[in-house]
């Protein structure tokens, strides 16, 4: 399995989508890349803690390139828009491509490029390593399955395709 974590907003929405995604084995919401260890939600949202909202996926790729993957992270995000998406405002909700593998750098770049090509602002989804990823509380966890009406920033039209 290959592994990778986005950064898309509030994660319920992003790991909702990416989790329907075939070729997808595994996927839990937490903190990516902050200053701190093992934070809190409520850290989190403080915005001293350096976190974003993030969902890991483990995927198969001889079923769901990461090409293919990150074409969908693609859809569901404002790539230049820093610091929000949707209603959510903060350093925790910034979009992101933090990966394990620094052979994916090449496609994840690619990726970027061809994405650039449909907007006249500048992509600021940021492209780095795993500098650390802590799993978020449990009622996190698959929680636009657990609250289908919950909120969610992706139009519900993506999350149900």
């Amino acid at each position: 399995m290959k592994k990778i974590v986005l950064a898309g907003g509030c994660f319920w929405g992003v790991e909702a989508f990416i989790a329907k995604k075939g070729g997808v084995a595994f996927t839990k919401v937490g903190y990516s890349n902050g200053i701190t260890q093992n934070p809190t939600y409520e850290e989190v949202c403080s915005s001293k803690t350096g976190f974003a909202e993030a969902c890991y996926v483990e995927y198969d790729e001889k079923l769901l390139s990461l090409e293919e993957l990150l074409t969908s992270y693609w859809r569901i995000i404002d790539p230049t828009v820093a610091d929000r998406q949707g209603h959510d405002i903060g350093n925790q909700y910034r979009t992101g491509i933090y990966y394990y593998d620094e052979v994916d750098v090449e496609v994840i770049n690619s990726s970027k490029r061809r994405e650039q090509l449909k907007y006249e602002k500048t992509i600021v989804t940021e492209i780095e390593p795993v500098k650390s990823f802590y799993g978020a509380e449990e009622y996190h966890q698959k929680y636009l399955i657990k609250n289908p009406k919950g909120y969610c920033h992706i139009p519900l039209d993506l999350l149900n395709e």
